[in-house]
């Protein structure tokens, strides 16, 4: 399915919130552990994972923002 329907279930609403909050989690250690760790490839490595864990993150949001009534 590529729209998100104009009436989200409460299962499906449990399970974005599961998503979102694991890119939220996720996203904020990477931020961290490339903060914390020396080695430059790994650095960039955590960066870049933190930003496309956000990215994930604002796309589900979004997603919600789209369906239903908020368009």
């Amino acid at each position: 399915m590529n729209t998100v329907p104009a009436m989200v279930s409460t299962k499906d609403l449990s399970y974005l919130e599961d998503m979102m909050n694991w890119n939220f989690t996720l996203s904020k250690k990477a931020n961290h552990f490339s903060t914390e760790v020396t080695d430059v490839v790994l650095k960039e490595a955590f960066a870049t994972l933190a930003t496309t864990l956000k990215k994930h993150y604002q796309v589900l949001l979004d997603s919600l923002y789209v369906g239903g009534n908020n368009e």
